[in-house]
């Protein structure tokens, strides 16, 4: 009499080893692709935060105009005060995006110009690492308006709005 054989031979193993890995190398470029998109989506948003709190800023205090993106935040601390919120603090955008000026892999920068007060703001956002954390760079300016620019390193108001 034959044994019975229990269990998976080797060829069966690798079989299924080999379909698991197709799979994986069909799924995982998606995967890549809809974080970019997230991160692009979250830029956008960002963006857009910081617009209407650059509105929000220069109504509140038209003697400063525009600011910085330092200025537009403030720790939560300072703005759960009564008194907390100042030109220099203004308690408008939470604190990860105006300290470290770093989300959903983008780095945001805005700067204000014009004088004083300033009249005129931009806005940057730029992956942190360009084709991984996002494919497209972001800006916005006084009129509102997000642009956006294919390449990724750079942007300005001569480039495509969204």
């Amino acid at each position: 009499m034959r044994k019975q054989q229990k269990g998976f031979s080797l060829i069966e193993l690798l079989i299924v080893v080999a379909i698991i890995l197709i799979i994986a190398a069909i799924a995982i470029p998606n995967l890549l692709r809809s974080r970019m998109a997230a991160n692009e989506a979250s830029a956008v948003g960002s963006l857009r935060t910081i617009d209407t709190a650059e509105m929000t800023f220069t109504t509140t205090y038209p003697d400063v105009g525009y600011a910085n993106l330092a200025s537009l935040g403030g720790a939560a601390t300072t703005c759960a005060t009564a008194t907390g919120a100042t030109s220099t603090t203004a308690c408008l955008i939470d604190d990860v995006l105006a300290n470290t000026a770093v989300k959903s892999g983008y780095n945001f920068t805005t700067t204000a110009g014009g004088g004083a007060p300033a009249v005129t703001y931009t806005s940057l956002a730029l992956p942190s690492v360009v084709g991984q954390s996002g494919q497209r760079a972001f800006c916005s300016d006084q009129s509102g308006v997000i642009r956006y620019n294919a390449t990724g390193t750079a942007c300005s108001n001569a480039d495509n709005p969204l």
